[in-house]
């Protein structure tokens, strides 16, 4: 496929590769996995969570880990339990305390964990100085940050619970945009579409942004049974409840982007791929629903700009890449230098 990506938007903004780490369970959950659920394990790391509903009344917990960056437990009634999320604050922050600031909210991926961005990138160094929030919300151990059908409800911990406590408590403005990594490019562009006017921007690294397409069903019961959860928990069943499951798609509720910055990335995997056949091929199967999502975009006349490129693979190796391509339109949207 040619790259159609904009010139306007393409920067040259970097975020050097930080330090891999894999948890112990991570290690575990991978020599268990088969099949298409060994693939969406291939190149990530989990955490667990609890998703019995419980009332949340207890204060933020807040854990220092740098100068910029803490950690927050945030009691969540949405998830009923409590959930982290970790910030980086901005470096004027301790010396204007009457500033506000814009967010950049960062979406991990399936069976990682909200630690994801500062272990594999240096987002912590690349945002020295640009005056911005960057907020990354767990979303559970499957990346999916939705209104599950039978569980938590991740779409109000990151669009409602947590706005609320960075504007409460840091001082966050209403200026947002989002990205995210595979299941978080999904909730990118899902949050984005659902929620007009709520993202200024919004960018999809390798997401899964046509639910309903052929396969991906499939595809979405792997990362849910991966995690040892049932699959109809998520949405249900993506025939009987084909409603529930159109509400949630991307594709769906393309129209809903309209007047948000838009960037999506995907590669083609195994074709014309190097020989990584795991990640490359968990890419392959991407690359048709992020091309669904983005021909729905351009018949609607929704602008975005793509960058589709040859080979590739579910990684942060390319992801890096791709934030910082999508750098200056993510800045430009916040109001920062890019």
């Amino acid at each position: 496929m040619p790259d159609r990506t904009t010139a306007s938007s393409r920067g040259t903004a970097a975020v050097p590769a930080g330090t891999a780490g894999m948890s112990r369970r991570a290690v575990t959950r991978a020599a268990a996995a088969t099949g298409l659920a060994a693939l969406f394990g291939a190149t990530a790391t989990g955490t667990a969570g609890a998703t019995t509903r419980r009332a949340a009344t207890a204060a933020p917990s807040v854990t220092q880990l740098g100068p910029r960056t803490f950690d927050v437990s945030l009691p969540s009634a949405a998830l009923g339990r409590s959930a982290p999320v970790r910030l980086v604050l901005p470096s004027s922050f301790a010396t204007q305390p009457g500033r506000t600031y814009p967010v950049l909210y960062l979406l991990h991926g399936a069976h990682d964990d909200y630690t994801s961005w500062t272990r594999e990138t240096d987002i912590v160094a690349f945002t020295e100085g640009r005056e911005l929030i960057v907020a990354m919300p767990d979303a559970g151990p499957t990346g999916i940050p939705t209104a599950w059908r039978s569980g938590p409800n991740y779409e109000t911990f990151q669009l409602t619970e947590v706005p609320a406590l960075l504007a409460r408590d840091y001082r966050a403005s209403a200026v947002r945009v989002v990205a995210g990594v595979s299941t978080g490019g999904y909730g990118a562009m899902a949050h984005a579409a659902r929620h007009p006017g709520t993202f200024a921007a919004a960018a999809s690294y390798s997401g899964i942004l046509d639910t309903t397409a052929p396969g991906v069903p499939s595809l979405m019961d792997a990362i849910v049974t991966r995690e040892n959860l049932a699959p109809l928990s998520l949405w249900g069943n993506p025939i009987l409840n084909l409603l529930t499951w159109r509400d949630f798609n991307p594709r769906a509720r393309a129209a809903g982007l309209r007047g948000t910055a838009l960037y999506v990335s995907s590669g083609s995997g195994v074709v014309g791929g190097s020989g990584d056949w795991l990640p490359e091929a968990l890419e392959s199967a991407l690359w048709p629903s992020a091309h669904a999502f983005t021909d729905t975009l351009a018949r609607l006349r929704v602008p975005v700009t793509t960058h589709y490129y040859a080979g590739g693979g579910h990684s942060w190796a390319y992801w890096k890449r791709e934030f910082a391509a999508s750098w200056p339109m993510l800045a430009g949207a916040l109001g920062v230098p890019a």
